[in-house]
């Protein structure tokens, strides 16, 4: 999920960096260029950054959920990893015992 926020992100960067003439959209609002996009992102980036500040409920909150999320995952691979470790191993036939595909008849 982090990584599509990131990409979502440095996407729309990209999109206000190329030279397009949008023009004014439907309620009057200029384009922006990339300079001012980059002034607005860092904004809001020290925005959600001061939240906890205003909001320590939601920190607390999303902390928890982090940590649950943390440790499911780990659940998760420790599972994983019990799976892989206790599949039987399967073994190439030997060349002792022919292998019979029903298209060819094995000699007696």
């Amino acid at each position: 999920m982090g990584f599509l926020i990131r990409f979502a992100f440095w996407f729309s960067l990209v999109l206000l960096a190329l030279p397009f003439d949008v023009g004014p959209d439907g309620n009057g609002r200029e384009s922006v260029n990339p300079i001012q996009a980059l002034l607005a992102a860092r904004d809001a980036v020290g925005d959600i950054a001061g939240m906890c500040e205003r909001q320590p409920d939601v920190c607390e909150t999303g902390a928890s959920a982090l940590h649950t999320v943390t440790e499911r995952a780990k659940i998760a691979a420790r599972m994983a990893v019990t799976m892989i470790e206790d599949a039987p191993a399967r073994t190439a036939p030997s060349q002792e015992e022919p292998v019979t595909t029903g298209s060819i008849q094995p000699k007696d």
